[in-house]
């Protein structure tokens, strides 16, 4: 269990699609991945090559956030996929640790089933944005290679501290 630093990019690794994650190697990243997540105060989701561990595990906890009325609670996903997705989509502004400066408008669908080695969850609305975020991290896709445009849906990011 520790707190790890957090890879940003262009580090190769967050570009790269994750192994399954397997044996024992399962208990220690998912520790580390909600030791590091809660030593953010702002941050919902981490996936595993963030922390340099290039295997299928990922943790979101919106509890407590404003935008998610009946949150699952902290879920860590080992080797999650996505069995189902809404059609359609809503564009809706994102951010990532793995990219401090920046957060974009990205279109999500606003509904999703994913099964994982825990079962399987049905998220909507903030919460699937969440979940399928850190699932395309383990794909070694970053929210900035689902923005429509470049020069219209990204932006600096506001510090208002």
């Amino acid at each position: 269990m520790a707190v790890r630093e957090v890879l940003t990019y262009p580090d190769p690794l967050l570009k790269q699609v994750c192994a399954p994650a397997q044996g024992e190697e399962i208990e220690r990243v998912t520790e580390d991945l909600v030791d590091t997540m809660r030593s953010y105060g702002h941050c919902v989701g981490l996936a595993a090559p963030q922390i340099g561990e290039p295997v299928r595990i990922a943790v979101v906890d919106l509890t407590g956030h404003p935008k998610v009325k009946e949150p699952h609670g902290l879920v860590a996903m080992v080797n999650p996929r996505v069995v189902a997705r809404s059609e359609g989509g809503k564009v809706s502004r994102e951010g990532c640790l793995s990219l401090p400066d920046l957060t974009a408008n990205v279109r999500r669908p606003r509904a999703a089933t994913i099964r994982h080695a825990g079962g399987e969850i049905k998220v909507r609305g903030f919460e699937a944005r969440c979940f399928l975020h850190e699932i395309d991290h383990l794909d070694g896709i970053l929210f900035l290679d689902r923005v429509a445009s470049i020069t219209d849906d990204i932006f600096r990011r506001q510090n208002y501290g």
